[in-house]
């Protein structure tokens, strides 16, 4: 099994769950599943997590910027160079299916500004989320996407959210208590 986690997710564990973690189980357990590559950070939450509330995410998973840690775990994963396997199809979904058509309609977006938007959107973290599971599971990997946003809200946004991505896909995808609860029988939590 491969875990691709976004950064809200890891926000939410660093502010919600690591406070009551008092002996450092769940920060060991993360610690150890990033190691051996099942829990996988990608460049651009890495990056993002470096300035998404003042830095807390790198402060509390200290390990996430220790250079020998980073070495042996292959992290953050670079994602520069990951394009959808079936491209064609991808790029059809992108221009019509991941589009909030009535955000383009109403921000009277034209065809040249939409070219430009698409672009910056196929660079940013969450469409990297998607185009590395989408290869995953090109290779037969069991992949999960935690995020804790949902398909339901958009904010206004051009692009659909992650969770309406991933169902269109056949991505699965999760939040992060039910990651904690895959993973319930691997570690026990005490809180006090």
């Amino acid at each position: 099994m491969k875990v691709i986690i976004d950064t809200n997710s890891l926000l939410s564990l660093v502010r919600y769950y690591l406070p009551f973690d008092k002996n450092k189980v769940l920060y060991n357990f993360i610690k150890d599943k990033i190691l051996s590559g099942e829990i996988i950070i990608i460049d651009k939450v890495h990056e993002q997590c470096s300035f998404i509330s003042k830095g807390v995410i790198l402060k509390e998973l200290d390990f996430l910027d220790d250079k020998e840690f980073k070495k042996n775990s292959k992290t953050p994963y670079n994602t520069e160079l990951i394009f959808a396997p079936n491209t064609k199809k991808f790029f059809h979904l992108l221009s019509s299916v991941f589009v909030n058509s009535i955000v383009k309609k109403a921000q009277k977006i034209t065809e040249v500004e939409f070219e430009t938007l698409k672009n910056a959107h196929l660079n940013d973290a969450d469409m990297k989320l998607v185009l590395l599971a989408l290869n995953l599971n090109s290779h037969d990997e069991d992949v999960y996407i935690v995020t804790e946003e949902t398909s339901i809200s958009n904010d206004k946004k051009l692009f659909v959210k992650i969770p309406a991505m991933c169902s269109e896909l056949g991505i699965k995808c999760i939040s992060l208590p039910e990651l904690i609860s895959l993973y319930q029988d691997d570690f026990e939590l005490h809180f006090k």
